[in-house]
């Protein structure tokens, strides 16, 4: 794969204006993202770049933030860097980005944009990339039948470069590219897959689903595309189809933009974050939010602005009709061609429009508090899907603003519970979606503990509502002392409390502040009269970003495992898990669901660091797999596993996450020069395949990882004679040059026998055992023994599951060789894992920079 091209800026129209420069100039691998969250998408698992090419507005530092975020990329670190600055303000070198080989302003990209990169490369010494000469070739004779409907169609050559033959008029529509654009185009200069080559697309062309991008007007469309062989001009060629996540277009995008736009904080960042979602997903080219103050209504204020062309003379708001008609609790809607309707408004009229909307925005007394106004100068998408949406947008803006005027006039009283002076619900909301973008940006874990007091109704109808109300005083001072002063103590609703633990590093620090809140809260409670009463909860805890990346799942997984806890009896505390009786009644969906969920992006890999027990430096980590299902949160591997392997998804899906792994570990070796040794979990489906090692051996030939670097896990519950191809295919990876580890040691009823006829180099002892250490004597002779023997048999010992500093000693006295758990580190995203090896790395350096 050649290298690529970054380009990153807010504004469409200049990510464009960039794109056709760098395209005109043969760059055929383009990637334009709209911030740093963008460009991690686009470029997860990619090579690394050629050129980054960045907006930034002025000489501010969240310009230069943004840089050295994208820095943190493994495509991006070490990628020269060209600025581009959208005022006339001096960009004085002391301010530049660290990479920084030149910079322009925005009216000068189209000019100077690829001459200044050519004299840069010149002066590194780099060479840019040969621009296309040949000719484009005509197009077939016969046009293949595509479908007269929304579809996009795209036929192309099945030898060569894959020359486009034939495109529908769907994606000249939605590309907004002219036919004269695609006509003998190759096929890998119109859509760009992601983790799969569109060679191997071509050649499978199974209809299979493969997420990707469409080149169009704005530099690219993302989607899904899928291929099938088909006969054009009386001879084979191959045809596909692309799914465009526009919002405008499909409405599963539309339902994705809209959970997006309702997942975001709320605040005026938040609103201009929301209105450019819209704004984009949606390519509007006006965009304006108004408002009423409460105390002038009758003079509309704006919010923001976002307008897609030169700026015109704006007509002031008593000028503009339909401001006034919507502010009067109107809709407004001018379809197809709004500059000819009856009631000329100069806002349609100066801007241009074809289509164009005003909705009111209402609280929830119905009153209005503003409106939203959006257009388009070449038509909103079908009224299916754009009306729904816009009413959606309109009712999340409505909803900030009224936030938003809560806060401006002060009144505590909508933020905090008047009761306990704990943040109420309102506010909560707003903290946990603040939370969650830190975390999201710091890498880091949190948890959400939803408490509810047991059996109140009958403290209220007993004692009255007055002694109600010091048991809630009383338990919000009890658990306001059981946290952090960094943590968020609410009264949710009733006598429901909520929790957010920040900064966690492993499971068990949770569970002991829970264990300690269940303790403190059964300690008797004493009313005013000297009545004793005593007070239990039932807490239910989930964790981000474990069980769910939204603040609403995340809240309604714990409340599931409050009345979990409820269930067992109250006064208790129980952790969310996808419970076996769910997924037994929900196989059939879960099923359909995990068909799709590679294709969905819903499949991510984690790693777990795997370190030494004398020095806890990293030799090692175990890739594993993760399924995030968009209504149900993170599903645990225990319960979608089987599945897969039921279904046979597992072969691969297995593939896949053995590709990703390798790919990932192979750019952490180039980068920090470590030679870690990758865990990753083979299936029983998987081990009787009988081209299991030509998929591995083809895996690494492709990543370029050593086999060396690569040990294949297998569970000890797998049976020796019921699995066909078992011991051949382990044989054979061994002689790949692949390590075998016996994962889950321990569990199984064939220890001996795995450990004297399998080609083992490891054993993993089960965290089952590990874990009761210190409380279970038996489970301590077990991996006493297991230690002793292994090393007898010249095996390898890795014990899972340390979580406290008692499992570390205990192993570490017996000769244990490697340690996996929590003690060390959660499982962690690239990008975390990432920072750790770089921390690690920097404390080296700094440890042998200091004098002997």
């Amino acid at each position: 794969m050649t290298a690529g091209v970054l380009i990153v800026a807010e504004q469409r129209e200049l990510r464009r204006l960039v794109f056709d420069a760098l395209d005109q100039a043969g760059y055929t691998q383009i990637y334009s993202a709209r911030d740093t969250t963008h460009a991690a998408i686009l470029l997860e698992g990619r090579p690394s770049l050629q050129l980054m090419v960045v907006v930034i507005k002025g000489e501010g530092a969240q310009g230069r933030a943004c840089c050295e975020q994208l820095r943190q990329l493994p495509a991006a670190r070490d990628v020269p860097l060209m600025v581009i600055t959208t005022d006339e303000a001096p960009f004085h070198p002391d301010h530049w980005p660290t990479g920084t080989v030149d910079w322009l302003h925005a009216s000068r990209v189209a000019a100077e944009l690829l001459p200044r990169w050519r004299r840069a490369s010149a002066l590194a010494g780099a060479t840019l990339p040969a621009l296309p000469q040949a000719p484009l070739p005509e197009p077939a004779g016969d046009r293949y039948a595509f479908q007269e409907d929304d579809s996009e169609w795209l036929v192309a050559e099945l030898s060569g470069a894959c020359a486009l033959l034939e495109v529908s008029s769907a994606v000249i529509r939605h590309s907004r590219l002219p036919a004269s654009h695609w006509k003998g185009r190759p096929l890998s200069q119109v859509l760009c897959f992601e983790g799969v080559t569109i060679e191997q697309v071509v050649a499978e062309a199974n209809r299979r689903w493969y997420p990707c991008q469409r080149r169009s007007a704005e530099g690219s469309d993302t989607g899904q595309a899928n291929a099938r062989l088909v006969r054009h001009d009386g001879r084979d060629a191959v045809a596909l189809i692309f799914r465009s996540d526009r919002a405008d277009i499909r409405a599963e995008a539309a339902l994705s933009l809209l959970s997006r736009m309702f997942a975001s904080a709320n605040g005026v960042d938040a609103q201009t974050a929301a209105a450019r979602l819209l704004f984009d997903e949606l390519g509007l080219d006006y965009l304006a939010v108004w408002s009423l103050p409460s105390g002038n209504p009758g003079i509309p204020v704006q919010q923001l602005q976002l307008w897609n062309g030169p700026e015109p003379s704006w007509p002031p708001p008593a000028a503009q009709p339909s401001l006034a008609q919507v502010l009067a609790g109107g809709t407004v809607a001018y379809r197809h061609d709004a500059r000819n309707q009856e009631n000329d408004d100069p806002l349609v009229q100066v801007l241009g429009l074809a289509d164009f909307a005003g909705m009111p925005l209402y609280d929830e007394r119905h009153t209005v508090l503003g409106a939203m106004l959006a257009g388009s100068r070449r038509g909103f998408g079908p009224a299916g899907i754009i009306e729904p949406v816009l009413h959606c947008a309109a009712a999340r803006f409505a909803q900030m603003l009224e936030l938003g005027r809560t806060r401006e006039q002060g009144r505590s009283e909508g933020l905090l519970d008047a009761l306990t002076g704990l943040p109420n619900r309102l506010l909560f909301n707003d903290r946990l979606e603040t939370i969650i973008r830190e975390a999201v940006r710091n890498g880091e874990c949190f948890a959400v503990l939803f408490v509810d007091l047991d059996r109140f109704k009958a403290v209220n109808d007993s004692y009255g509502h007055a002694a109600g109300d010091a048991v809630l005083r009383s338990v919000a001072r009890r658990l306001c002392g059981s946290v952090r002063a960094s943590d968020t103590v609410a009264r949710y609703a009733g006598d429901e409390f909520t929790v957010v633990l920040r900064h966690i590093v492993k499971n068990d620090d949770v569970l002991r502040v829970a264990e300690k809140i269940v303790q403190v809260m059964e300690t008797p409670l004493y009313l005013d009269d000297g009545t004793e009463l005593q007070i239990t909860v039932s807490m239910g805890v989930s964790f981000f970003p474990d069980d769910a990346s939204d603040a609403e799942t995340l809240l309604k997984h714990a409340d599931e495992a409050m009345y979990a806890a409820k269930h067992l009896g109250r006064n208790n505390f129980q952790i969310y898990e996808v419970s076996p009786e769910y997924a037994q009644e929900h196989g059939m969906a879960l099923k359909t669901r995990l068909r799709h969920a590679e294709g969905n992006g819903e499949l991510r890999v984690v790693y777990q660091p795997q370190v030494n027990t004398e020095t806890e430096d990293i030799v090692g980590m175990e890739a594993l797999l993760r399924w995030e299902h968009p209504e149900l949160g993170t599903i645990s591997p225990a319960v979608f596993i089987p599945l897969a392997e039921e279904t046979g998804l597992i072969v691969s899906i297995g593939e896949w996450v053995m590709r990703t792994a390798c790919r990932q570990a192979r750019e952490w070796e180039e980068r920090y020069g470590l030679r870690l040794r990758l865990g990753v979990n083979l299936s029983a489906v998987q081990l009787m395949e009988p081209h299991l090692l030509d998929t591995v051996a083809k895996v690494l030939t492709d990543t370029g990882l050593d086999p060396d670097l690569l040990e294949m896990e297998v569970t000890e519950s797998i049976s020796i004679k019921e699995a066909p191809n078992l011991l051949e295919n382990l044989h054979g990876l061994h002689e790949l040059g692949c390590h075998i580890a016996i994962d889950d040691f321990g569990t199984g009823a064939a220890s001996l026998d795995y450990l004297r006829r399998l080609p083992a180099d490891r054993i993993k002892i089960d965290q089952s055992f590990v874990r009761n250490i210190g409380v279970d004597p038996d489970d301590e002779a077990i991996v006493r023994a297991t230690i002793e023997m292994a090393h007898r048999l010249k095996r390898a010992v890795v014990a899972e599951g340390v979580e406290i500093e008692q499992h570390l000693e205990f192993l570490r006295a017996h000769g244990c060789d490697e340690l996996q758990g929590y003690l060390f580190c959660r499982p962690a995203t690239p990008v975390s894992f990432g920072n750790l090896l770089a921390e690690r790395q920097r404390l080296l350096s700094a440890r042998a920079a200091e004098p002997a």
